[in-house]
């Protein structure tokens, strides 16, 4: 039996969207609706995306719009050609509408990457659901607003969804470490001696001991607020951490190779998908680098990122 679904207000129009990838805007009225807000370097965004993708294709012909909203975290998700790799490289099939000065994201009251609000076709919204998990309630929602829009039998059974490579779900039984944010207006667990020093070049060293969780750097970095810099040859951050995955948000200055070691080795099979065995890498788009996904047993390790000839950004470091 479905549990009735409240009513929580009209759904805010579109109107002041930065543009849209596609050539025209999709026809909204008289439409059930689901509305995600996602933007592309989000390790969470990408773990719900193969639900995403698997709703599109499977009730799109009985009445469901589904419309990506990329509302950008960092300042080169801002970038239409960025946003645009991004839907190629992850097979985003839906309409993706720009929102890259976040008026849609206030309109809607919005403050969660991934998101999503689902209308009926009267433009009423009816339910919403933040973050990872609850898939199967999602789709029973997007079901009942289907069957009350007046499809005679949309499909009631459940997508079967696994996803791979980056967005796979986490190892939830061995995930341990919050992901950090490396500039200081929202750094924690920053371990190097001398602290943080803002705005300015210093070169750091990477105390004897890191404590689990926490990350330090080596060599010549700036850190700003939002990010921290590679300015140089030899710059490197060394992680303490407990997770199967590790990701790195990094904006390339320089095309250049960087060096992944895990527990002072080359990472060999606990290889991500961009870095080799040898733990060889190469930077060429600003966007979410895998950096490590591990076999099995996960215990408390330590990752170092260099960079030997070049310079880079690095924003946030999430795990899996």
């Amino acid at each position: 039996m479905s549990v009735p679904l409240p009513q929580r207000g009209v759904a805010p129009a579109l109107t002041d969207a930065t543009g849209w990838l596609d050539p025209e805007p999709p026809a909204l009225d008289k439409r059930v609706v689901l509305y995600v807000f996602w933007t592309y370097t989000c390790i969470n965004w990408l773990r719900v995306l193969p639900y995403v993708r698997a709703w599109n294709a499977k009730y799109r012909d009985q009445g469901l719009v589904v419309v990506g909203i990329h509302t950008p975290e960092f300042a080169f998700e801002r970038e239409a050609a960025n946003v645009r790799a991004a839907v190629r490289s992850h097979h985003i099939e839906c309409p993706v509408v720009l929102d890259s000065y976040y008026d849609i994201w206030r309109a809607f009251d919005n403050h969660y990457w991934p998101a999503m609000y689902l209308a009926d076709d009267h433009g009423i919204l009816r339910y919403e659901h933040f973050g990872e998990g609850r898939y199967a309630e999602t789709e029973h929602a997007i079901q009942q607003v289907l069957r009350e829009s007046g499809v005679a039998d949309p499909a009631d059974d459940l997508v079967a969804v696994t996803g791979t490579g980056d967005e796979a779900p986490a190892d939830w039984d061995t995930l341990e470490t919050p992901e950090s944010y490396l500039g200081y207006g929202r750094a924690e667990s920053f371990v190097s001696s001398v602290g943080a020093v803002r705005d300015r070049p210093h070169v750091y060293t990477v105390p004897a001991r890191l404590p689990r969780n926490s990350w330090a750097l080596t060599g010549d970095w700036t850190i700003h607020q939002d990010r921290i810099v590679a300015n140089g040859p030899g710059a490197g951050i060394v992680i303490r951490f407990h997770a199967r995955d590790v990701h790195l948000v990094i904006a390339p200055v320089d095309p250049a190779a960087f060096r992944v070691r895990l527990d002072g080795r080359r990472p060999g099979d606990a290889h991500g998908l961009d870095v080799d065995g040898s733990g060889v890498g190469r930077l060429a788009d600003p966007r979410m680098y895998q950096l490590l996904r591990q076999p099995h047993p996960i215990t408390d390790r330590t990752a170092e990122l260099s960079f030997p000839d070049g310079r880079a950004e690095l924003f946030v470091v999430t795990y899996g």
